[in-house]
């Protein structure tokens, strides 16, 4: 009920899996100033972790993004037709050779696939040895089970038994728990079923700046100009990230010789 009544007015309604409602995102993201500096931010954190020589980048989820200016000949993807997408592609059947690419990336994506082991095991193939996946995505902790549960419109269930999802449509199919469960509760399963991945990190952060952003899909956010003073705050709390973090960084490193 609280969701529905804070929903952002240009896209309260429609279809989650109807290519405009990607493009009408594409248009708040431009408005919304804090949100946007958001964004820059987790673009920088994903290409801190991209090797150099990065070779070719692919990011899976493009959506309504832009890491296209930050990372020059990026390639973008989506699983339907968008304007300015260079790839339309089904991430669990990666077009590429083995060894073709020298990372993956994406934005709150990875907890969109419903089969997420095929996904982890085509990475694994097209990416060359030492080659990285760097996601930013929602993570669990006390704090983000109140928000994603209350004033999220995608499911959150920490609780949930299987990696994969329920059949759904491409965008409104999800589980925001799915990256904690993969690495975090089911660290040890997934490291036995995927010997080609290492973890390299796991970092925790932004407890409250995308919640004062309205995010894609709320009305409301905090003007721009405030931006540098709520990154201070939230820096001078981030001991406690662990507890109160509504994302992550998870970076995973291909293994020198797949297994």
């Amino acid at each position: 009920m609280l969701h529905r009544w804070l929903a952002h007015p240009l896209t309260r309604g429609l279809d989650l899996d109807d290519p405009r409602t990607t493009l009408l995102r594409k248009d708040i993201l431009g408005q919304k100033r804090f949100l946007r500096r958001i964004y820059k931010e987790w673009y920088a954190e994903i290409a801190s972790a991209i090797p150099v020589p990065a070779g070719k980048v692919l990011e899976v989820g493009s959506g309504a993004g832009f890491l296209s200016e930050y990372l020059s000949g990026l390639i973008t993807s989506e699983v339907f037709p968008l304007p300015g997408i260079r790839c339309t592609l089904d991430a669990t059947a990666l077009p590429f050779a083995d060894a073709a690419l020298g990372a993956v990336v994406g934005t709150n994506v990875l907890h969109h696939l419903a089969r997420p082991r095929e996904f982890l095991v085509e990475a694994a193939r097209c990416l060359r040895p030492r080659g990285v996946l760097a996601f930013v995505e929602p993570w669990v902790t006390p704090w983000s089970r109140f928000v994603y549960s209350k004033l999220h419109h995608e499911p959150f269930e920490p609780e949930a038994a299987e990696w994969e999802l329920p059949a759904s449509g491409p965008l409104s199919g999800a589980n925001g728990a799915l990256p904690w469960i993969l690495f975090c509760r089911d660290r040890d399963q997934f490291e036995r079923e995927f010997p080609s991945w290492e973890i390299r990190s796991i970092q925790p952060f932004m407890p409250f700046r995308y919640l004062l952003s309205g995010g894609i899909s709320l009305r409301f956010s905090m003007p721009g100009w405030s931006f540098p003073l709520w990154t201070l705050f939230e820096r001078r709390l981030s001991q406690w990230n662990r507890y109160n973090a509504l994302f992550v960084k998870i970076v995973l490193q291909r293994t020198a010789t797949a297994q």
